[in-house]
């Protein structure tokens, strides 16, 4: 059967989706609204626009053209901003470089994508200082000075500074029409194990996210929402899947942005006080200090709504948002996934009764999001039954999941098989499509021949009230196969107070009322100063397994 496919009249425009074509709202109806940086710089979408012009037209000078890749190097800034729009919108891909990597990652990845141009924040230049010999493919360097930072010895070759080159270029930049599946960005997995992956999105994926988030972020009655009327700052890294797409979102609604730099505690919550920050998004890790920094003690946070990704959100540490007055609620994604999938919004069909079903139901790993095919499968790839108990591993379907890795096609095929990408992540979803992410693959424990949660651990755990942060791991037993050992950070002055005894039996407790098994009660627990963290601020089990697990 041949399909109908429309004809277009000749001088109809066919209306690709490109990233440029996300800012003709803003660019007509927001260009003076106010974008922030570190409440130091303040300037308009009417400036952004310039900007973005004027930037295309000085990498243009330096020769970036169609295909170029051009790489990143900055604290979150509206530089940064500026790059998502001006390097893909000439036809170039961005790639947004992890600083938090290792150097010879980060060399890796600088090598892997074949980056040309490369940006560099003052702070960075040592890094590249340490790897331009041995960079592959970069052939100019663009150097960021930033005020009253003082630039290291160096010599590396830089042939413009960035706001020199801005201020030498032209505001009138014409940006071309391309396909719109041409690559727009690149950036690197953080895995625990082996080099970082390549993903790539491309314009008509970032375009499809952008309509798709602001959709499912207006859908609520109340709560959980991102508006117009909102001011945004993100608080995930602008290098790590495009800050999740919130930053494009956000410009598109055309609302006050605030950008913070370097993350310090003490200077985000002078940011969300002085510039009135109602939305951001981070994980877990960043929240709980942020709220245990002195600096926020007395600050209102009854205007801020956060979504924790990047990991679970603990019961613990929504209980004490909540108190807070924070509007905290998870979601869920991944490098792969560009990154937003599902979204743990409150519906009016399960208003909760009380204050442990509303964190109940606000650490919950969300309903997917419109477009999205969510599925929870055995190991034939076949569907478990929607009763909110059964579990398999979630595989998804969306117009803006990477289509592969970068030069790993293996990779990709294990990625992309069945014909569904595979999270790695084992779920289980119920009757109204909420979904409940129980572990990783990789972390889950056999314990006496029961698979137990090491998540569902950590947040019972994170509810005692000495607990500041926990991770739990599974080590060998002759015995059971596996059984979990908790690893708990204590809060100030209680190493005094509590002893590992009191945190098992916190969970014998549950284990007792039929919460969890008995298998699940941790064997052993283990007070330490810190956890093991990624460079995205993630719990880093393996690195725990390889420290704890003997």
């Amino acid at each position: 059967m041949q399909d109908a496919v429309l004809a277009a009249t000749q001088p109809a425009y066919a209306y690709p989706l490109l990233v440029k074509h996300l800012l003709h709202t803003p660019f007509t109806q927001s260009l003076d609204q106010e974008i922030v940086y570190r409440g130091d710089v303040r300037m308009t979408y009417r400036t952004l626009r310039e900007r973005i012009a004027r930037l295309a037209d000085g990498l243009a000078k330096l020769g970036v053209c169609h295909g170029t890749t051009v790489a990143m190097m900055d604290w979150d800034s509206h530089r940064y901003l500026e790059s998502y729009f001006a390097v893909p919108m000439m036809g170039a891909v961005l790639q947004t470089v992890n600083v938090r990597l290792s150097h010879d990652e980060i060399l890796y990845t600088l090598n892997h994508a074949g980056a040309e141009v490369l940006v560099v924040h003052t702070d960075f230049v040592p890094v590249i200082e340490a790897l331009k010999d041995r960079l592959e493919s970069v052939r100019t360097f663009i150097w960021i000075d930033e005020q009253g930072s003082i630039a290291p010895s160096h010599t590396i070759p830089f042939a413009v500074e960035y706001e020199q080159m801005l201020g030498s270029s032209d505001t009138r930049f014409v940006f071309p029409d391309f396909d719109e599946n041409t690559r727009a960005t690149t950036f690197y997995t953080t895995g625990t194990t082996g080099l970082p992956k390549g993903v790539s999105f491309s314009h008509r994926q970032l375009v499809l996210h952008t309509i798709t988030g602001m959709a499912a972020f207006a859908s609520p009655a109340s709560g959980q929402r991102f508006h117009r009327g909102d001011v945004y700052m993100p608080i995930t890294p602008m290098f790590h899947v495009h800050a999740w797409g919130m930053p494009f979102i956000a410009t598109v609604l055309g609302v006050k942005q605030v950008y913070p730099g370097r993350y310090a505690p003490d200077r985000l919550a002078a940011l969300i006080r002085d510039e009135g920050v109602t939305f951001s998004h981070c994980v877990s890790t960043i929240l709980h200090m942020l709220l245990a920094c002195p600096d926020a003690a007395g600050i209102d946070f009854s205007k801020w709504k956060v979504v924790i990704g990047g990991g679970a959100l603990p019961h613990g540490l929504a209980r004490a948002a909540l108190e807070r007055g924070i509007d905290v609620f998870a979601g869920y994604g991944m490098s792969e996934t560009c990154p937003l999938l599902s979204l743990a919004q409150v519906g009016p069909q399960s208003m909760p009764a009380d204050l442990d079903d509303e964190v109940r139901l606000r650490c919950k790993t969300g309903r997917p999001l419109p477009l999205v095919d969510l599925r929870i499968v055995d190991e034939e790839m076949q569907d478990v039954a929607r009763d909110g108990s059964a579990s398999g591993e979630v595989v998804v379907r969306a117009p803006w999941l990477t289509q592969g890795y970068v030069k790993n096609p293996a990779a990709s095929e294990e990625l992309w098989s069945g014909g569904y990408l595979h999270t790695q992540d084992i779920a289980s979803i119920d009757t109204q499509g909420y979904l409940q992410i129980t572990d990783r693959i990789k972390d889950v424990i056999k314990s006496g021949g029961e698979w137990v949660s090491s998540l569902e651990i950590e947040s019972l755990i994170s509810q005692h009230h000495a607990v500041s942060e926990v991770a739990v791991i599974g080590v060998k037993d002759e015995k059971w196969g596996e059984r979990p050992v908790a690893l708990v950070v204590l809060k100030a002055g209680c190493n005094a107070t509590v002893s590992e005894d009191d945190i098992s039996r916190h969970v014998l407790d549950y284990s007792e009322t039929g919460r969890i098994s008995k298998y699940a009660v941790p064997r052993v627990v283990r007070f330490v100063d810190e956890l093991d963290k990624t460079s995205v601020g993630k719990l880093n089990k393996k690195r725990l397994r390889e420290r704890f697990g003997g």
